[in-house]
């Protein structure tokens, strides 16, 4: 019994570890990871989408203030983009409320076969 608990902290570490690379490369792309890694784990639909967003936060500001600090970028570059972007977190925190856990498995289903073939052609 012990052996399966510390394979499974083993496992979420490193599913944690491989979150943290894939979301600092791809900014937030771990979210497509994350999310099925937790539905698999368990959670429903919503949860793993609200989890995977609180796992995100974090990891994407040590990797923000990485890049920051290694003047790879710019705040300056970043300022339109945040007062827009926290717009569009609220209205989407809003909105997951009102959809079902179905809609929301295909809208992210369809967005990531979206970012697929949006890669694969440019």
């Amino acid at each position: 019994m012990k052996t399966n608990k510390i394979k499974s902290i083993s496992a979420d570490l490193g599913f944690g570890i491989i979150i943290g690379f894939v979301n600092s490369i791809f900014g937030s792309g771990g979210g497509m990871i994350a999310v099925p890694l937790l539905t698999k784990k368990g959670f429903e639909q919503k949860d793993a989408h609200r989890n995977a967003i609180a796992v995100l936060l974090p990891v994407s500001v040590i990797s923000a203030a990485l890049y920051i600090s290694k003047s790879v970028i710019s705040l300056s570059d970043v300022y339109p983009y945040l007062l827009s972007g926290s717009v569009g977190a609220i209205a989407g925190t809003l909105i997951m409320s009102k959809i079902s856990p179905k809609m929301l498995k295909g809208i992210f289903g369809a967005f990531i076969v979206y970012a697929g073939i949006r890669l694969l052609i440019r």
